[in-house]
């Protein structure tokens, strides 16, 4: 299904949910038949949950298997891809608390208080289940079939790095392997495009049940929260800007700016920073960036730096909390900003491929999983923000990394070449 096909389908869905969530809240007004008739229109969305569940092991599995493979093994790749991986890291730390710090003071889903489900009811939710001690001993899996089984995705990242690294060390001899991984990761993410396809249904549903059991009311939390998460978003925008600055100057920066602002805007429509991946190669180029950098550190980005979704893990999974009026310490929130440190850097650059990596984030908090069900029907909106902001934070890594290794051209020798004039007949 086309994107923007799905896009209209979804914001239909969302509609006729809001509509039928509506009239269901008027007709059954005694809370317990609401909650009843929630119940079975929630069947819907709660089969896309598991759908989601469904793709969570293969996909983190083959697509850091390929991202880490593809890395090369020569001293020149290693040198780059290691100053490349620095960066990633730091933006990727800076991404996620500064989604920890905002969604913190906003508060976002504070003023929904909605009840835990019923999963639930009878024993509360354990929110330290997971501590900094636990977290480090559940790194390493005992079996690595038992934690796809599982769904144990830090565990599954765990073994996919040795897999990756292992593959990508051998050489030759692991290419075959090396394909058949990177097919599994065609496979697995035209699976995921499938199961996106359902999300209309799951939209109409997850909206349709809410409203009948919560009253029209919470869409005012909704567009809040819109609100809020892209007040965020300029925050992080502000940062990489800033730190563009401080890399290439005033000058530089504006140039930056004004060569991905196509690719910033078609991010933004499509909700896809992978629709953007070849303008943003040939305008990183015009820059001044040699292609060697760029076609190596922009593909690495696209699996290792989604700044705007690695934000949006944060601020989504502590919204939810929010929710369900769950509140983790500060301790807690560190061990989620280091797991998802970790489990983001499997995600690739899809539309709502980030949903996988909430959903498996907040299992393993015992956060209610139907609380994703909350942030579906909006996060088409979410990922527009979000994918953009991929393709500013690849393109001023791409940039760091070029100047890092002082192969960054300056303007002058990028203009000069682009406007040198031809040899007259004489010479």
């Amino acid at each position: 299904m086309s994107g923007n096909r799905l896009t209209t389908l979804i914001f239909i869905g969302m509609l006729l949910g809001i509509l039928v969530g509506y009239v269901c809240s008027i007709t059954w007004t005694d809370p317990e038949t609401a909650k009843e008739i929630a119940g079975y229109i929630a069947l819907v969305s709660d089969i896309f949950l598991r759908l989601i569940k469904m793709i969570i092991a293969p996909l983190v599995f083959s697509t850091l298997v390929v991202g880490i493979a593809h890395m090369g093994d020569t001293a020149s790749v290693g040198r780059v891809g290691g100053k490349a991986l620095i960066w990633f890291l730091g933006a990727s730390l800076c991404s996620l608390m500064l989604g920890l710090v905002m969604v913190n003071l906003l508060q976002p889903g504070h003023s929904l208080d909605l009840p835990l489900p019923d999963v639930h009811s009878g024993n509360g939710v354990k929110t330290a289940s997971l501590s900094l001690k636990e977290f480090v001993t559940h790194l390493v899996p005992k079996s690595a079939v038992e934690a796809m089984a599982n769904n144990e995705i830090l565990q599954i990242v765990v073994f996919s790095i040795f897999f990756g690294v292992a593959l990508a060390a051998i050489g030759e001899k692991g290419r075959p392997l090396a394909q058949g991984v990177e097919a599994l990761a065609e496979v697995m993410l035209k699976v995921t495009g499938y199961v996106m396809n359902f999300a209309p249904f799951a939209v109409f549903a997850a909206i349709a049940a809410t409203i009948t059991t919560q009253g029209i009311g919470v869409l005012a939390t909704y567009g809040l929260f819109l609100v809020e998460f892209y007040l965020s978003l300029g925050v992080l925008w502000c940062v990489l800007l800033f730190v563009g600055f401080l890399l290439v100057g005033a000058s530089g920066i504006v140039r930056l700016v004004n060569l991905i602002k196509e690719p910033f805007v078609l991010a933004f429509s499509t909700a896809s920073s992978e629709a953007a991946y070849p303008k943003t190669l040939s305008n990183l180029e015009k820059f001044g960036v040699p292609n060697r950098i760029t076609s190596f550190v922009l593909p690495m980005g696209y699996s290792f730096n989604l700044d705007g979704s690695m934000m949006y893990c944060t601020f989504a999974v502590l919204f939810i909390a929010q929710a369900y009026d769950i509140t983790l310490s500060w301790s807690q929130q560190i061990t989620m900003l280091l797991l998802l440190m970790v489990t983001s850097k499997g995600m690739a650059g899809v539309p709502r491929a980030s949903l996988v990596v909430i959903s498996a984030t907040l299992a393993h908090f015992n956060i209610p999983e139907a609380g994703l069900l909350l942030i579906i029907g909006i996060d088409q909106f979410l990922d527009m923000g979000r994918s953009a902001t991929n393709v500013l934070g690849n393109s001023v890594a791409t940039v760091a990394v070029a100047k890092w290794e002082g192969q960054l051209a300056t303007t002058d020798q990028t203009l000069g070449h682009a406007v040198a004039p031809a040899p007259s007949p004489a010479e």
